[in-house]
């Protein structure tokens, strides 16, 4: 699948593409780390700092969580669906034969990236252009998926394993009482990371065709 003969001008492109290609959902971790956390923390903070935004509005926030500190994302989401079940809004035998066992192999991952977004800091630009307000929103949950994405490609080209999760709004309560995050701060999505122990599922691919097209190409 892709441009297998394809001779780019710059080596790196051809790096870059491969990451993209080989990044996967893989769901069996452990608590093991291929690199320090040193370039855990450098991967994140150069999302964070170089990933655009609309206007450069910088509106993402992000926390990242090694170790215990991550094993307590898992607990809150945990706890949270036991709640569910007690309400009686979650079937305890679907609870005990998926939820809590998807929930326990977050858990037993390395760590956890919490990708929020700050739509407080868009108010000075949605008053500048006001015939766009309703569009930043937008342009912000873009920016945030591509931090989450850049995040989640650099961590798989270091050996890591991830999946991208979304346990908001059940969660968000207790994450922000946890790690005292701001209230501007709305939580999007959780990157769970750590040592793969298996591999991803079959990716299948619709046909290119009919969702990729090019006009004006040189002979």
């Amino acid at each position: 699948m892709g441009s297998t003969n394809v001779q780019f001008k710059n080596p790196a492109t051809a790096t870059l593409i491969e990451a993209v290609k080989t990044r996967r959902t893989i769901y069996t971790l452990k608590a093991e780390s291929p690199v320090s956390d040193e370039v855990i923390e450098s991967i994140v903070r150069d999302a964070v700092l170089h990933v655009p935004s609309s206007f450069n509005t910088q509106t993402s926030r992000v926390v990242l969580l090694l170790k215990e500190e991550h094993q307590k994302v898992w607990d809150i989401a945990l706890q949270a669906m036991e709640g569910l079940v007690a309400a009686g809004a979650l079937p305890k035998e679907a609870y005990e034969s998926s939820t809590k066992p998807k929930l326990e192999g977050f858990r037993a991952g390395y760590g956890t990236v919490l990708f929020f977004v700050d739509y407080e800091a868009l108010k000075p630009i949605k008053e500048q252009f006001a015939i766009y307000a309703d569009k930043f929103d937008p342009f912000a949950l873009e920016s945030n998926a591509m931090s989450q994405y850049l995040v989640w490609t650099a961590l798989a080209s270091e050996g890591f394993g991830a999946n991208l999760q979304h346990y908001s709004p059940l969660i968000d309560e207790q994450i922000a009482k946890q790690w005292n995050i701001p209230a501007n701060w709305k939580l999007d999505a959780q990157l769970v990371f750590g040592t793969p122990t298996g591999g991803p599922g079959e990716k299948t691919f619709a046909p290119i065709e009919d969702r990729f097209k090019v006009y004006g190409k040189s002979a």
